[in-house]
């Protein structure tokens, strides 16, 4: 019985290793820094309040949850265009950020361009240029294709992909299956925020008013600034380093 049990376990070892050995991808660790990195600019690209992200507010208290969501949703589609033109755009230039001496500055400018971000996401008042959100409801495509339109109309968010993909080392033409899961990631940070946001709206719809946005939009824009002042220091001591 013994040796009959070692034999089995012999063969299903064999057969294990030949399946490993045959598989098109291997999953490395590193993969998970991408989910990461991905998830994070997604995030970073949807939270501030501009006027999608008010206008989600406001369907949410004016027509219900879910409404709040497909805008978020209309937003996402077309952060992630933007964000496929500045990987696009990038990759034309890589010989350029393979120079270690090109690849510091980058890094540093993206930093920078992070703070400067989070400086004018907190000193910011989005219920100044507010777009009152009509009380008819209409379908839920509707109201995912105008929010993809007010977001498609502002391509300056493409700076912010440039800073946040020079910073993480993102854009890598040579691993086309980790930008495929960095790509995948953004999506998925885009709409774990709207389904946060539109969540914790709806609990608090009886509370939430003007001056709830203008808080958001400074508890994002500190969030923004502390975390690219952590990154601008670990690149300029060489703490850390992301490689492209």
């Amino acid at each position: 019985m013994p040796q009959s049990f070692s034999k089995q376990n012999l063969f299903l070892s064999q057969k294990i290793g030949n399946f490993a050995h045959v598989m098109p991808f291997q999953f490395h660790l590193d993969i998970l820094d991408w989910i990461f990195k991905g998830m994070l600019i997604g995030i970073v690209a949807s939270a501030p309040m501009g006027p999608v992200g008010v206008l989600c507010i406001q369907r949410t208290l004016n027509k219900g949850r879910w409404y709040g969501f497909v805008t978020g949703i209309g937003a996402t589609i077309s952060d992630f265009i933007y964000a496929l033109i500045t990987g696009f755009g990038m990759s034309f230039v890589m010989d350029l950020i393979n120079n270690n001496h090109n690849r510091f500055v980058l890094q540093i400018t993206g930093s920078v361009m992070l703070m400067i971000f989070g400086v004018y996401c907190y000193r910011s008042d989005p219920t100044k240029k507010i777009h009152v959100s009509g009380k008819k409801k209409g379908t839920l495509i509707h109201n995912g294709v105008t929010a993809f339109l007010v977001t498609f109309s502002n391509p300056l968010i493409i700076f912010l992909f440039m800073a946040a993909f020079a910073q993480f080392a993102f854009v890598m033409p040579k691993h086309p299956l980790h930008m495929c899961v960095g790509y995948f990631s953004i999506i998925c940070g885009a709409l774990l925020w709207w389904f946060g946001l539109t969540w914790l709206i709806d609990k608090v719809r009886g509370k939430f008013d003007n001056s709830g946005i203008v808080l958001i939009n400074k508890i994002i824009g500190s969030i923004v600034m502390i975390f690219s002042l952590i990154v601008l220091i670990g690149t300029v001591f060489n703490i850390y380093t992301f490689h492209y």
